[in-house]
């Protein structure tokens, strides 16, 4: 049973346009987002919208990443490039540990104070903290970890849409060349950088704030 000429035109515009349907899915979902939060619809909802928004950039950046070698992102690499994010990445992870000495070392003097000595409530509010804290911490490795796979993603593949000329390993869909050209056209960084930041920030709010009084 072959398909009708509509389903065979929605076909080759999402083959010939792939980001620009992906760029159309997210808007739709987060738009649909914006409704729930506004009206206050039950998180679960919520975070089925946002795994619908960010399911087929996600999809289709797992494929093309996962399909490429990692000797491959060392031939693109100069030696600048090479030392230069690796500086960077020290310099986060000496700002991640400063940070934490500082703010635990916060956390343990509020609790104490919160609780005024009493020392059956501090673990309870120690646990309160930490439910805010976590997805916080949680939502920033996230988000520097998005964008570094949108930095990997802009090498392998570049800033079109459908590229002419990508290092996207042939043997990923090579019977499916229309497939092929989907999934690496979804498997746009701004795209995946787009969506995957908006989880980022959706995290941490889902979780509300915490209040100490003093």
């Amino acid at each position: 049973m072959g398909s009708t000429p509509g389903t065979a035109r929605i076909t080759t515009s999402i083959t010939r346009h792939p980001l620009v349907w992906g760029v159309g899915w997210s808007v739709v979902f987060g738009a649909v987002l914006l409704i729930a939060v506004s009206l206050d619809w039950h998180g679960l909802v919520d975070w089925l919208l946002i795994g619908l928004l960010v399911l087929p950039s996600t999809i289709a950046t797992v494929l093309v990443l996962a399909s490429t070698p990692r000797a491959s992102f060392e031939s693109m690499s100069s030696v600048f490039s090479h030392f230069f994010v690796r500086y960077l990445a020290l310099v986060f992870g000496l700002a991640a540990w400063g940070l934490s000495v500082v703010v635990g070392a916060a956390i343990s003097q509020s609790i104490q104070l919160a609780a005024e000595q009493r020392e059956d409530e501090i673990l309870g509010i120690g646990i309160d903290v930490m439910l805010v804290v976590v997805p916080v911490v949680a939502a920033l490795l996230w988000a520097a970890f998005v964008l570094r796979c949108a930095w990997f993603l802009v090498r392998v593949r570049g800033w079109a849409e459908v590229p002419g000329a990508d290092r996207v390993p042939s043997h990923l869909f090579e019977a499916n060349p229309a497939l092929r050209r989907v999934v690496v056209g979804l498997a746009h960084p701004a795209l995946f950088a787009a969506t995957g930041l908006v989880v980022a920030i959706a995290g941490p709010s889902s979780v509300g704030t915490l209040e100490i009084t003093f």
